[in-house]
């Protein structure tokens, strides 16, 4: 009897450290950029697997270059909101939580996105090719000056 109490007693133990540190999150933060790729991915556990370019500027080659940030997604709402900006192509802010210890039930990496913040509204340049905004009048280039009849220069010259 005080051996199966000293088992059971062990194994809340180690349950519960195993929950906590699944539960915990060891930082959190925000990330805005463009999302490239977004899958729900798995051989058992369809996980939603999503990749952030950052973009960046490299003070050493003085170029841009590109910056990646691999996420997991759990909840569904989030994963609509993020589909929804892959759509539209649109600039969004994920907030994260990081993990130490990921479980293969939660996703293929130790950074889990809890928010979407869209940056840009939809369409703020129109489609790809439009120069101007739907429904707005296009811009208007200066009249030209003319002038009057009699101003024109009245020099001749002699053609071969």
């Amino acid at each position: 009897m005080r051996r199966i109490l000293f088992l059971l007693v062990f194994l809340l133990i180690v349950f519960g450290i195993f929950y906590y540190l699944t539960a915990w999150s060891y930082s959190d933060g925000e990330r805005a950029g463009t999302i490239s790729k977004y899958s729900r991915r798995g051989y058992v556990f369809k996980t939603w697997e999503g990749v952030l370019n950052v973009g960046g500027f490299s003070g050493e080659t003085g170029s841009l270059t590109p910056q990646f940030f691999d996420f997991s997604v759990k909840d569904d709402s989030v994963a609509r909101q993020i589909n929804q900006a892959v759509k539209t192509g649109q600039r969004v802010t994920l907030h994260y939580e990081e993990k130490l210890v990921k479980l293969p039930w939660n996703g293929e990496t130790k950074y889990f996105v809890t928010g979407v913040e869209i940056v840009d509204p939809p369409y703020k340049y129109g489609v790809p090719g439009q120069r101007y905004l739907p429904n707005q009048p296009t811009p208007q280039s200066p009249p030209t000056q003319q002038l009057p009849p009699g101003s024109v220069d009245s020099v001749q010259r002699d053609t071969l």
